[in-house]
């Protein structure tokens, strides 16, 4: 008995240390993109090819996404509302989930499962195939070439597709709700619009800079982290899909206790 609890004691620091340890190799990861991001030269080529594999490439999904997300939530929300006879209100309810919440979430799951998954693939590939030693050996700095430009326009990118699926989600709220539930379209959007503050959607962008930050270091950071050839493509890229979408369920409750802090100081 002594000796499985000491197992399962050895196996559970093991672990957290190479939490720890992976959790460190991240946050200098992070630091050198900011650093190499702000020192010159700057290529803007390169952002410009990163542009339509993250932003352009994810709208659809995103769309189609934010749509069906609004139209579900007004048909759960209005369905409960009705029974007390305030389905008046169902505009608000789902403004604020959009906005503030789902919107952002969901665009951070699918972008981190399409994109971070992207990135450690194509780094990983990179790796097995040591090009980023060549590039090393060659003196090209592989950090500014090959992580800056994907973590740059992930942080830049997650806030415009969450204002698009926030956007979409709050107008099949809307069709839902008028054809479902006979709520006109002016008192959707008043108690939209008379209760949704600036606040309320700084709060919802502010949090996909951090989602974005977070997907793209996971996955540039197990892409150049890479090992056992293929097979071992395979699992580093599993693991980023995971930890990815973890680390987005993880930081949002901070980060929403933080903005509410923000907006009551």
């Amino acid at each position: 008995m002594r000796v499985a609890v000491r197992r399962v004691i050895e196996n559970l620091g093991t672990r957290m240390l190479v939490f720890i340890d992976e959790l460190g190799a991240m946050s200098v990861l992070a630091g050198q993109t900011f650093y190499h991001a702000l020192t010159p030269p700057y290529n803007l080529r390169l952002l410009v090819a990163q542009m339509d594999h993250i932003a352009v490439r994810s709208v659809s999904i995103v769309s189609v996404a934010g749509l069906f997300v609004g139209l579900v939530l007004a048909l759960q929300t209005a369905y409960g509302l009705s029974r007390f006879g305030a389905t008046g209100t169902v505009g608000l309810i789902v403004g604020l989930s959009m906005v503030r919440e789902l919107g952002p979430v969901v665009t951070a799951i699918l972008v981190g499962g399409r994109v971070g998954s992207g990135f450690t693939a194509e780094l990983g590939s990179m790796r097995v195939t040591e090009q980023i030693d060549a590039m090393r050996a060659l003196g090209v700095n592989h950090i500014k070439r090959l992580v800056v430009p994907r973590v740059i326009l992930t942080m830049l990118a997650l806030p415009i597709l969450t204002i698009i699926a926030s956007t979409l989600g709050v107008y099949g709220g809307m069709v839902i709700s008028q054809y479902e539930f006979n709520v006109d379209y002016h008192v959707y959007f008043n108690s939209l619009t008379g209760y949704i503050r600036v606040a309320d959607m700084l709060s919802g962008l502010g949090k996909t800079v951090v989602f974005g930050l977070l997907i793209a270091v996971i996955g540039c950071h197990n892409g150049l982290h890479t090992r056992g050839g293929t097979e071992g493509l395979g699992r580093t890229t599993t693991r980023t899909v995971v930890t990815a979408s973890l680390s987005v369920f993880v930081s949002d409750f901070f980060l929403t206790k933080f903005f509410w802090w923000l907006e009551g100081w």
